[in-house]
């Protein structure tokens, strides 16, 4: 086999920094930002939620810095999935790679379906069916057509996002401070608003579930790792993809969150539609809601975009560790795992359709194992860069060999694998995530047996094949 036909099968290094960059952002800034937040202000209170955004912004910032030492020593598709099955164990990380893949696959349905709602604003008499199918025939298409064709779109989507939050704050910092006039004479309220229900109007308690929600809201940076085995100069564009994603996802978050804060008293903000509507109407910005429909819209569909690009990438790994069927990890000549891409939608699809046959159990269930999926994965990161330096070490390598390096070990990553694990054993208390262990414990279990049963005794039998083939050519060179 000649070196052009070798590189079919395999993944294409083509995407650029802007593009990592941009397609973390892809996987964080959703609707659950965007429409979230007032649930957080109203229940938190002001402070509250500011408060949960920046521990959530820390320990995401922990967790990457875990991350980008992994995948610039070894910036593979699998990312996580990977560094867990090498430092960990291949049963965890067999677990870990079909639970979050099949997170995202749920996520990708659940997008498409949010997504065909938000078009009966302009289309009432349209059915939401043809508007999931349109998207997700878009969608498949940006992926399939190659990586980088993936990248490209990714950034506009998120350009989109990004633009419009910059605006936001913009406008709603002015109108907050009285620089631009609002609708129908209202005052200015600066910073009262703030303190007007005290400081924590809902007890602690209140404020600890709510970094439960916020938390999830900042998983999906971990795409970055993800996409490393398709960027072109891991050792450069992942650690300022990282660097950048960190701090820009930080500032817009806190920003956006004390604006609307500011603007809308806190037993408003929970209960209307998007707070950031709510504002861009009360400055008087024309169009507020369609303006504002529209970026939601962008949002969905670019974390559907992402979701469905990962999880692809994380089918693709698992066939190349010998935990899934070999087929799926077959690449076309454009560098796209067609089969696995193909399988992702399939079950995204049939998902989706179990909301509306069994909505309130089995597509419940499904969204309980989503937002489980990415907690998991963060702290399989935090506990693999532990091992991977603790490894490292005690065969010789250097740490200032390192090309990026988590500072201070092993105490910021042990820090980052308790928090990570102190808001996985939290959703215990919560009433309404509690469901995610009921759904993601039995499933992880199910996946341990299942590796344990089948998958080590294939592998097993792999090798021998392997050895008596490695065999039979030495003879025939003899």
């Amino acid at each position: 086999m000649n070196i052009e036909q070798h590189q079919t099968h395999e993944l294409k290094r083509t995407m650029k920094s802007r593009h990592l960059f941009m397609i973390s952002l892809g996987g964080v800034i959703g609707t659950g930002f965007f429409l979230g937040s007032g649930y957080t202000i109203n229940e938190a209170g002001p402070i509250g939620a500011i408060i949960a955004y920046l521990v959530g912004g820390f320990i995401m910032y922990l967790t990457m810095l875990c991350l980008g030492e992994l995948s610039v020593a070894m910036p593979v598709s699998g990312s996580f999935q990977t560094y867990t099955t090498k430092f960990i164990g291949p049963a965890t990380g067999f677990a870990i790679g079909w639970l979050y893949w099949l997170g995202w696959a749920v996520t990708v349905a659940l997008e498409f379906l949010a997504a065909g709602q938000l078009m009966q604003r302009w289309f009432p008499d349209s059915p939401i069916w043809m508007w999931c199918a349109l998207f997700a025939s878009l969608l498949f298409l940006l992926n399939a057509l190659s990586a980088k064709a993936f990248g490209e779109a990714e950034f506009w989507f998120s350009s989109i996002k990004v633009v419009a939050i910059i605006m936001f704050i913009i406008l709603g910092g002015a109108a907050m401070f009285g620089l631009i006039d609002m609708k129908d004479g209202q005052e200015a309220p600066f910073f009262s608003n703030f303190f007007s229900e005290g400081l924590f109007p809902n007890g602690i308690t209140a404020l600890l579930i709510t970094m439960i929600t916020v938390n999830f809201s900042f998983q999906g940076t971990e795409l970055i790792g993800i996409a490393a085995g398709e960027s072109e100069n891991p050792e450069k564009t992942i650690p300022r993809s990282i660097k950048q994603t960190v701090w820009r996802t930080l500032v817009f978050f806190v920003l956006s969150v004390a604006i609307v804060a500011a603007m809308i008293p806190m037993e408003k903000a929970g209960v209307v539609e998007s707070p950031f509507v709510v504002v861009l109407d009360s400055i008087g910005v024309p169009y507020a809601a369609d303006i504002m429909n529209f970026i939601i819209l962008t949002a969905l569909l670019s974390v559907g975009n992402s979701g469905l690009y990962a999880a692809t990438r994380m089918l693709y790994s698992l066939s190349k560790e010998g935990m899934a069927s070999k087929k799926l990890g077959e690449v076309n000549h454009r560098g796209v795992p067609m089969n696995a891409l193909l399988l992702t939608l399939g079950i995204a699809l049939l998902s989706l359709l179990s909301s509306v046959v069994a909505a309130e159990t089995v597509f419940v269930w499904l969204l309980s194992v989503a937002g489980l999926g990415a907690q998991v994965g963060w702290i399989a990161i935090t506990a693999s860069q532990l091992a991977f330096r603790r490894k490292y070490i005690r065969q010789g390598g250097r740490v200032e060999d390192l090309k990026f390096k988590t500072p201070l070990y092993p105490f910021l990553p042990g820090l980052a694998l308790t928090l990570n694990s102190v808001v996985l054993i939290s959703l215990a208390f919560d009433a309404e995530q509690r469901m995610a262990l009921y759904c993601g414990i039995p499933f992880m279990l199910a996946c341990y047996a299942i590796y344990h049963f089948r998958i080590k005794k294939n592998q097993k039998l792999d090798i021998q094949e392997q050895e008596v083939q490695l065999n039979s050519d030495k003879k025939m060179v003899i």
